[in-house]
């Protein structure tokens, strides 16, 4: 009687938070994204398959609510030039150039990391999705006694997302962000993430998204957020027809 009734609660926990994912989503969100108005400075490192490095940049992201990004990029070879992000709307605004340029979320930026990666850090406003169940959170360790993850099914909620579907797997307590494989249009795995906390045991903020290549060249890209402080950036920044014309912003 005892064990049927202790399967029943488990159950009811367990249907719960399959009816919320919206709730977890949001919870694993701010791990990523502190408030809805940020600047994040942005470091991107590329590391070959023999672990030989490859490649840095920087980048300065204004990450805005109603899923609105720009990002400026700040490496010399890079410099002067702009993703803009409204929406499912993404342009790049080169500084010689009257035009911008309409790109995809996929649009590489270096290694792995696309603009979406860099433009986008809101899950809750983009996906819908279903608890799958507890896991292990390194599927490298099957052992009862290893740390296990509530795993989230996602679907995209349009088609301008940079991923179609995420595999998530999140912490059971606080529910950050642990690793995530990450599906395009044609529900081919393209990456897999990894997300490396401030703090391992009592997690704030996500430092640091590691991407692997699961179709290509095998590469490692290192997506580190240098730092993060709330800022909310004038309107006209997030209009592409006032950014070609300023190529210079403070």
């Amino acid at each position: 009687m005892k064990t049927t009734l202790l399967f029943a609660l488990a159950l009811t926990a367990f249907a719960a938070q399959a009816q919320d994912v919206g709730a977890l989503l949001k919870a694993t969100d701010k791990f990523r994204m502190s408030s809805d108005n940020l600047q994040v400075e942005t470091q991107i490192n590329v590391v070959n398959a023999d672990g030989t490095p490859d490649k840095e940049r920087r980048y300065k992201v204004f990450a805005q609510a109603r899923r609105q990004s720009l990002v400026l990029m700040q490496s010399p070879a890079e410099k002067g030039q702009k993703v803009l992000m409204l929406g499912d709307d993404f342009w790049l605004l080169m500084p010689e150039s009257q035009r911008p340029l309409r790109i995809t979320p996929m649009q590489k930026l270096l290694g792995d990391a696309s603009t979406g990666d860099i433009a986008t850090m809101s899950w809750a406003e983009d996906y819908s999705g279903k608890l799958v169940g507890e896991e292990p959170c390194d599927p490298a360790e099957s052992s009862a006694a290893k740390p296990t993850c509530l795993h989230l099914s996602l679907a995209a909620l349009r088609k301008g997302v940079t991923y179609q579907r995420i595999e998530l797997w999140m912490g059971k307590t606080r529910h950050e962000p642990v690793r995530a494989d990450l599906y395009v249009l044609s529900d081919k795995l393209a990456k897999q993430a990894r997300f490396v906390m401030d703090k391992p045991f009592a997690p704030t903020m996500v430092t640091e998204m590691v991407l692997s290549d699961q179709v290509s060249n095998h590469k490692t890209t290192h997506v580190r957020y240098l730092s993060r402080k709330d800022r909310q950036v004038p309107p006209e920044w997030l209009n592409p027809m006032f950014l070609v014309r300023n190529p210079s912003l403070d």
